[in-house]
């Protein structure tokens, strides 16, 4: 998986007055967790870009001074009406122990339910998966190339290689639905088929 190097600072004070101050200066107030102790600290909002407002995953990088520490993101708190990063936890990564975290579904392959009129709906944007921090991939591909009108791709037909998914085995990633187009012009059919021919004597 891809890593973001976030820099930052540790925070001394980590009361309002001082997480106020650290806002107003255009950062962000940080936590990061996992360790002996959590470590509190700051990096320029504009750091987090590429970090919060992406589809894609990434574990990163946190420099601080001298000291680097490899985690993932665990949660963000954005402003209701600006979309301004009040804060942000993370959690720290230990190369011996399984970490789990959500990953983006990427569509693969051609549906011939699709080719045929049929809609695909995504049902799971990003599925959560369980592995060592070396083995978490950057995305799951979802295989729609046996997908007819109607079927529907599970979790348990998504190849897994060193992690595993954390998902119920009826979990649906993708489904073909028949598109009221399709539909309309079965029906025609349908009825054209009933219909008697024109000029053909009973």
């Amino acid at each position: 998986m891809k890593s973001i190097t976030i820099k930052g600072s540790e925070r001394e004070s980590v009361g309002k007055v001082a997480t106020k101050a650290i806002r107003n200066a255009g950062a962000v107030p940080c936590v990061l967790y996992g360790g002996n102790q959590p470590v509190h600290f700051s990096a320029d909002e504009r750091a987090f870009k590429s970090l919060v407002y992406t589809p894609n995953a990434h574990t990163v990088a946190i420099e601080l001074g001298e000291k680097t520490y490899n985690a993932v993101l665990q949660d963000v708190q954005v402003h209701p009406v600006s979309d301004k990063i009040l804060h942000i936890d993370f959690f720290q990564l230990n190369e011996s122990k399984e970490i789990t975290m959500e990953v983006p579904v990427k569509i693969v392959g051609t549906s011939p339910g699709v080719l045929l009129g049929g809609d695909l709906r995504l049902n799971q944007r990003r599925l959560k998966v369980r592995a060592l921090p070396k083995n978490l991939p950057d995305y799951i591909e979802a295989n729609i190339s046996e997908l007819q009108m109607g079927n529907k791709l599970y979790v348990t037909k998504v190849e897994t290689k060193n992690f595993k998914l954390i998902h119920p085995d009826n979990t649906v990633i993708c489904q073909v639905k028949i598109s009221r187009a399709a539909m309309k012009a079965a029906q025609e059919a349908a009825k054209a088929a009933k219909a008697p021919a024109k000029g053909k004597k009973k």
